[in-house]
């Protein structure tokens, strides 16, 4: 069984954080520098937070106000689900689809190590199914 460890294992151990006194201007700039769709909201290292290209659109932009003035902390998404290297993949994929999530912090002992997005859950299920297909024709062909 995958879990979350194995991806982290396999990705960047870049983990892109703010400050929730950032303004949403500096943390969408750091989005696009670092071609992420969230960063995860820190202060004094401890999550508290993430903000995702979501809560810009609907936080920011309809109802009308600007990322130069508006906070990092006034629009970020507080109550953060997070998940611990241990979990599945398969709970990840449960929950990102029940929640409606596209990313999941990762963290041990309250301390963030990592963020995992919807997509790479859904590469590593791909992967893991592409190995199994492999395997099954082996067996059928021997």
């Amino acid at each position: 069984m995958r879990t979350v460890k194995h991806l982290l294992e396999g990705k960047s151990s870049n983990t892109w954080t703010i400050d929730p006194s950032a303004t949403v201007f500096e943390a969408l700039t750091m989005m696009a520098q670092k071609e992420v769709g969230a960063l995860c909201v820190t202060e004094n290292e401890k999550l508290v937070g993430i903000l995702s290209e979501r809560d810009y659109a609907r936080k920011v932009i309809l109802k009308g106000k600007t990322s130069r003035e508006t906070l990092v902390g006034e629009i970020m998404t507080g109550d953060v689900i997070t998940v611990r290297p241990e979990q599945s993949i398969d709970e990840c994929m449960t929950l990102m689809t029940d929640k409606r999530l596209r990313h999941l912090p990762v963290v041990v002992d309250e301390k963030l190590v990592g963020i995992i997005s919807i997509g790479d859950v859904v590469k590593d299920v791909i992967s893991e199914q592409q190995h199994h297909i492999k395997q099954l024709e082996m067996y059928i062909s021997a």
